[in-house]
């Protein structure tokens, strides 16, 4: 059972992480990434599940949904919070039903009716205590910061099935992922990089900084000369904050105009987008604290590989 002492401290470093949230992710700079984010937010539920009082999954599920509501409002625009909290009590579902000898996959041809009628773990069923279900459901958060560590290098990896050599890619402002997926490309390829500055707050010249020095040939313009450019560009390739549940997208200022003048000219629009940014969510909140960040809504479309 953890002690006083380490229940202070659990309680400041939640209140500690609300009030970077409430300031954007960050009290002397711009947000985070998502993805530091994603890290961020599933270390804080492992401290919870380590050192927070409770004796069975539904205890624990109880008090990592109280804490989860909080994150989520201290930063209604970060999807990404909400998603990790969303991961790690499927998690303690999981593993307190691998405890019981059950399992609680079901096959993915099922009917909608067949899901929703059928007989699984009722709330109820999650108050029986089992010893090893901290230390399982550790193990399992500590698989997911493991895979979250990885995204990235997953998606840069596939960089040299999607750009060829002597292209013209065009992205917009900073996107780590973005980042990485071009780099990894210029070790093989050659090609040429535009990046739309995203004003007011220029993101892109720091990303165009930074793909000269792995040596890309990279060249910076305003947003306004986004369609004028676009007829030269073979692909464009961006990141997301957020990928909603109806194919619609949470991006930097500046993204809706660009896929707009990617369709028009008939470019393939590429987005490099982890797991942990897929969304339940259908259509963005009109009370969103956005801070520096402004998020348009963007219908895709996922074709089939």
């Amino acid at each position: 059972m953890p002690g006083p002492d380490k229940e202070t401290d659990l309680t400041e470093r939640i209140e500690a992480f609300l009030s970077d949230l409430k300031r954007g992710g960050s009290g002397t700079g711009p947000l985070r990434g998502s993805a530091e984010m994603a890290r961020e937010t599933t270390s804080l539920l492992r401290r919870i599940t380590a050192q927070a009082r409770w004796s069975s999954a539904g205890d624990l599920m109880e008090i990592i949904r109280k804490e989860g509501r909080r994150m989520i409002a201290a930063q209604p625009s970060e999807t990404t919070v909400g998603n990790m909290i969303r991961r790690v009590l499927k998690i303690i579902r999981e593993e307190y039903a691998r405890s019981r000898g059950s399992s609680e996959e079901t096959d993915q041809q099922e009917s909608l009716h067949k899901l929703l009628t059928s007989g699984g773990l009722s709330e109820e069923n999650f108050r029986q205590h089992f010893t090893a279900l901290k230390a399982n459901v550790i193990e399992a958060i500590n698989e997911l910061l493991t895979e979250l560590e990885g995204t990235t290098d997953n998606i840069a990896m596939q960089a040299l099935e999607h750009i060829h050599s002597n292209e013209v890619i065009m992205t917009i402002g900073r996107s780590r992922t973005v980042e990485a997926f071009l780099k990894d490309a210029a070790r093989k390829r050659k090609f040429h990089v535009i990046v739309a500055e995203c004003a007011p707050f220029c993101q892109g010249h720091k990303m165009a900084t930074s793909l000269s020095k792995s040596g890309i040939e990279t060249t910076v313009i305003t947003d306004a000369a986004i369609f004028a450019v676009m007829s030269r560009v073979n692909k464009v390739i961006i990141g997301t904050q957020t990928v909603l549940a109806n194919g619609g997208l949470r991006a930097v200022n500046g993204t809706h105009t660009l896929a707009l003048a990617a369709k028009h000219h008939s470019t393939p629009l590429i987005i490099c987008a982890p797991m942990f940014k897929l969304s339940p969510q259908k259509t963005p909140s009109t009370s969103l604290s956005l801070h520096t960040r402004c998020f348009l809504l963007l219908k895709v479309r996922f074709s089939p590989r």
